[in-house]
């Protein structure tokens, strides 16, 4: 049997963080989430610094400059912590 191997690169598009997730929309309609408690820079920031995310690369993280905290989005589908 033949089989196809298909190399994947889950990319963000857009970051979501509630009182207690981080949810990750993806660009292949994906939706991940996390609890905010795995990530204890993100759950001890503010609204406002939850909300101020850049992608890194072409989506493959994700980066909050004013607590310097990156995340891959592989390490998010993988559930790592």
């Amino acid at each position: 049997m033949n089989t196809l191997a298909i190399e994947l690169h889950p990319q963000a598009q857009t970051i979501k963080c509630t009182d207690s997730d981080l949810i990750v929309e993806l660009l292949d309609g994906r939706t991940i989430s996390a609890p905010l408690v795995w990530f204890p820079r993100l759950s001890q920031a503010t609204p406002e610094q939850l909300a101020n995310w850049e992608l890194l690369g072409d989506g493959e993280g994700v980066y909050w400059p004013e607590i310097d905290e990156d995340l891959s989005v592989a390490g998010l589908l993988a559930g790592t912590h």
